[in-house]
């Protein structure tokens, strides 16, 4: 007899989901591709104002420093307030935040935009949106649903991410065809951005609203805090990693390395995205054969060493192949990282773990890219790159030493 086959829908939204997660997924997927062309854009946009290499540096700290304060604020009084109430919060901030850009050219607004901002000059997600859209995730998700949950959110973020890339290079040919400056099409690029703020801010609006909400909690932590602390300081040498190398700092390299156009830039940006984004579509299988913390650790490692050869070669081509190859591999850990982090908390502190573990990512982030732009301005092209790979490889072995005998209360699965 042959075994009857999943239907289709079952594989589109796997039973054990609810199905205002949707309502989340779209969401990202359109912050997605705001943080894609943003983070595409940002630097020949700031170097179109005039400024230099290290002011892309201090923007992408500032941006990331502010995200890092303020999902430390989620963390410490986020549980005394509605999650659907913060994220309507984040989303107009959002739309305050491509306007501002969109109008602003001097430094100083900008900085401080910057760094109360939603901006995201990284390829993965680290603002304020982050923590209060995991803990919802994992609210609407089963414990053998939720890999697959995660794994969902992150393609999505990948997929639009890629998306945005390629739109990065729309200012140019709309300028070429249109006869308005690039400078004003890039302007134009951020009041998008804004207006997709708008529209996240509606999708938020139909969330479900809270049936009770407790005005008050012993600790955002309780008999995790141990585990989540261990966790929070290996994730900041990753993310510390991470920032040395965010997007806008890999396209100012690209560009100062090989002159790599920007519409090249944004076409590099969008393959690599399809390539991290669907590879995270094996998260889920590989996690229930050899468990989230392996799947997390051994698909890591060969990113981080193509990376590091990708410092030394010469040919354009080349570089770019071993980049591919890096985003191939480098988003694996992301949905099973986040579904670890679930899985080893009760679900009380769920929200609370999720942003413990974010804030020291963002704090950690927030410093590597101003060092990276100094390192750059000064000609050290390889450091960067060379330096990224090799903590990367030290947190992966750091992390499975630490948590190797742990399993998490869906062992894994999806």
């Amino acid at each position: 007899m042959t075994p009857a086959r999943a239907p289709l829908s079952a594989l589109l939204w796997p039973p054990g989901i609810d199905r205002s997660a949707g309502l989340l997924l779209t969401a990202r997927g359109l912050r997605g591709v705001c943080d894609g062309f943003v983070a595409v854009l940002l630097p020949a946009y700031l170097l179109a104002l005039g400024f230099g290499q290290l002011t892309v540096g201090l923007i992408g700290t500032a941006t990331l420093l502010g995200s890092a304060l303020a999902t430390i604020w989620v963390g410490l009084r986020g549980s005394r307030y509605p999650h659907r109430a913060l994220l309507l919060f984040a989303a107009s901030l959002m739309g305050v935040t491509g306007l501002a850009f969109g109008v602003f050219s001097s430094l100083w607004p900008l900085f401080i935009v910057a760094f109360v901002g939603t901006l995201n000059p990284s390829s993965g997600d680290v603002s304020l949106f982050l923590p209060l859209e995991h803990a919802r995730l994992a609210e609407a998700a089963q414990s053998n649903a939720r890999t697959a949950l995660f794994a969902r959110y992150s393609l999505i973020g990948g997929v639009s991410a890629a998306l945005g890339a390629l739109l990065a290079g729309f200012p140019q040919w709309f300028a070429a065809h249109s006869g308005l400056s690039v400078l004003s099409a890039m302007r134009a690029m951020f009041l998008i951005y804004a207006l997709i703020g708008l529209v996240v801010f509606l999708l938020y609006l139909r969330l479900p609203k809270p049936q009770a909400h407790a005005t008050s909690a012993p600790a955002p932590l309780g008999p995790s805090r141990g585990i989540v602390m261990r966790l929070a300081l290996l994730f900041s040498v990753d993310a510390f990693a991470g920032g040395l190398l965010v997007n806008s700092l890999l396209t100012l390299w690209l560009i100062q390395r090989f002159g790599l156009p920007l519409a090249a830039a944004g076409q590099f940006f969008f393959w690599a995205g399809l390539l991290s984004a669907g590879s995270q579509l094996a998260a889920a299988p590989i996690a229930r054969r050899i468990g989230l913390l392996n799947t997390m650790v051994f698909t890591h490692i060969p990113s981080s060493m193509c990376l590091i050869a990708a410092a030394f070669t010469a040919s354009l081509p080349l570089t770019l192949t071993l980049l591919l190859m890096r985003s191939a591999l480098s988003q694996l850990d992301v949905p099973t990282r986040s579904a670890f982090v679930m899985a080893v908390v009760t679900p009380a502190e769920r929200p609370a773990a999720a942003s413990f573990t974010a804030v020291p990512r963002s704090l950690a982030a927030a410093v590597a890219p101003s060092i990276a732009a100094g390192l750059l301005g000064a000609g050290w092209l390889a450091i960067p790159l060379v330096a990224c790979g090799t903590l990367k490889i030290a947190y992966d072995l750091a992390v499975l030493a630490a948590f190797r005998h742990i399993r998490p209360d869906d062992g894994g699965a999806s």
